[in-house]
């Protein structure tokens, strides 16, 4: 549980996160693949102070679906979980406009950002 106090202060810190480490720019789209989870509202809120454009996705989604989302909306990053992290990375060389790749979780992965430690 949050209050809106601890949203508002967190989601500056996402904003921020968004903007230095991933390098995004107002405008700029990013693909969340995310369950039920605390953070898919902090993103929501950091996106709309950043000026993001969010792309919201079910998890129930296939790597097929991935790719054309990716391809279609040219997201420059991607945020997901350990779960969804493997169907993610299977699309990867498909997928040329991704500069970066956020995981929401403890685990870590080669190559991916971790939301937690960043914040």
């Amino acid at each position: 549980k949050w209050s809106f106090e601890e949203l508002g202060s967190l989601s500056r810190k996402v904003a921020n996160v968004l903007s230095e480490a991933c390098g995004l720019q107002r405008g700029d789209r990013i693909v969340a693949i995310l369950p039920r989870v605390p953070e898919w509202w902090l993103l929501n809120v950091a996106c709309m102070r950043a000026g993001i454009v969010l792309i919201p996705g079910t998890s129930q989604l296939t790597a097929k679906d991935i790719l054309y989302r990716l391809q279609a909306s040219k997201a420059k990053c991607i945020v997901t979980n350990d779960t969804l992290a493997p169907a993610v990375e299977s699309v990867l060389p498909g997928s040329q406009f991704l500069k970066s790749k956020l995981i929401v979780g403890q685990g870590s992965r080669d190559g991916w950002l971790n939301l937690k430690e960043l914040l």
